[in-house]
């Protein structure tokens, strides 16, 4: 593959950020949401914390079996068709989870949105290091702009799950899931509408080996954060409401994630530029680790606010600080490899993060669950910091 530009006439910035819709939906949406439904759909479908759980362990089994089976996709569709099919796949997976309460329906549902939401980030962030490629002065910027879209997802769901499911009243989760659809939908179609242009061929004809015992740290760390962080998103709405926190408190809690993880690309682009090194990753790592603390130390508005802003600056951006490793440690036609090795080990540590969190919670309370969420999270953190260039 040339280093030429993959675009033809569009801006890198609007590439990026119309890319920034595919994990907008796959994430932010098809993943993250269910946080906000969740305490409703606990209280009137009868689950334990365990199997409210289960439901985005199921959905981390989709993300890490998505993972594996991605590169071969990418290969046959192209890296553009790949991402809008996972985007399109992951809205028909939002309205099946509008449409019954039963628990295996639910769970096949939350296991084809993970499964796609891989194509989704894999193929997405592939073409966004392409587009990075193309402006080597604003590469940082362009690849952290592609990882604001989960926080656009929350930015959406926030907005709207907590007022439907107060004017609704108890029970009116499927309501939320059904409005969740209908933005997805829109969005889905701006990203089909704005094609980037780059052929299959580009990123597949010349595969290259990426081999793991020279990052093994890294994706050890990288481990880590999958199995801490998602607990977090997924028990946390939960613990505002437990707290006392109104649909406002949780709208404003939501938002504040989403909010701030905009405003990460601007914040680490010069971490992130100099990223060929696990220490940028550790670094984002402490402070998603420091976010959860925060959360720990009361549930007054302030401090739930201070902490969703801690932890929404850079939970995403230690997502795009290993596509950034990738990048500065690979050539390019190994990229759509080492992005989706990235996302098998990231699938791994979701599927153990929140039943095993949610169990704990069953056992001692949300708090204890967000402690182990915090010393998954320090564990992670030091691995990564150990991590060498694997370059020179």
């Amino acid at each position: 593959m040339t280093p030429a530009s993959p675009l033809r006439d569009v801006h890198p910035i609007w590439s990026v950020l119309t890319l920034s819709l595919a994990p907008a939906i796959g994430l932010g949406m098809a993943r993250f949401a269910y946080a906000l439904v969740l305490p409703d759909m606990r209280e009137s479908l009868g689950w334990s914390y365990s199997a409210a759980g289960f439901l985005n362990t199921v959905n981390a089994i989709g993300y890490l079996a998505g993972a594996l089976m991605t590169a071969e996709f990418i290969r046959r569709a192209g890296l553009f068709r790949a991402t809008w099919i996972g985007a399109l796949v992951c809205t028909l997976s939002l309205g099946i989870c509008a449409l019954s309460g039963n628990f295996i329906v639910l769970s096949g549902a939350r296991l084809l949105s993970g499964f796609a939401a891989a194509a989704t980030f894999v193929g997405g962030g592939a073409l966004a290091a392409l587009v990075a490629q193309s402006r080597p002065a604003q590469s940082a910027l362009l690849l952290a702009l592609f990882y604001t879209g989960p926080g656009t997802g929350l930015i959406f769901s926030g907005i709207t799950a907590p007022f439907l499911l107060q004017h609704f009243g108890p029970g009116s989760w499927w309501i939320v899931w059904g409005a969740l659809t209908l933005i997805s939908a829109l969005m889905t179609v701006l990203l089909v509408l704005n094609r980037i242009d780059v052929e299959a061929t580009d990123t597949a004809d010349k595969p290259a080996d990426v081999p793991l015992r020279p990052i093994a740290l890294y994706l050890a760390g990288y481990f880590m954060f999958g199995a801490g962080y998602i607990a977090y998103m997924t028990f946390m709405i939960a613990y505002v409401r437990d707290g006392g926190g109104s649909p406002v408190a949780q709208s404003v809690f939501w938002c504040l994630l989403g909010l701030t993880s905009l405003t990460a690309p601007w914040l680490w682009r010069r971490l992130l530029a100099h990223g060929a090194s696990g220490f940028a990753t550790a670094t984002l790592l402490g402070m998603t680790m420091l976010g959860t603390l925060i959360a720990l130390l009361g549930t007054s508005p302030l401090i739930l606010g201070v902490s969703a802003c801690v932890f929404g600056v850079s939970f995403l951006s230690v997502v795009g600080s290993t596509t950034t490793f990738v990048r500065l440690n690979y050539p390019p036609a190994a990229w759509p490899k080492a992005i989706g090795i990235m996302a098998v080990i990231f699938g791994l540590g979701q599927t153990l993060g929140p039943f095993a969190t949610g169990a704990v919670t069953d056992l001692f309370g949300l708090s204890y669950g967000l402690v182990l969420s915090a010393a998954t999270l320090g564990l992670g953190m030091v691995l990564c910091a150990c991590q060498r260039t694997v370059k020179a």
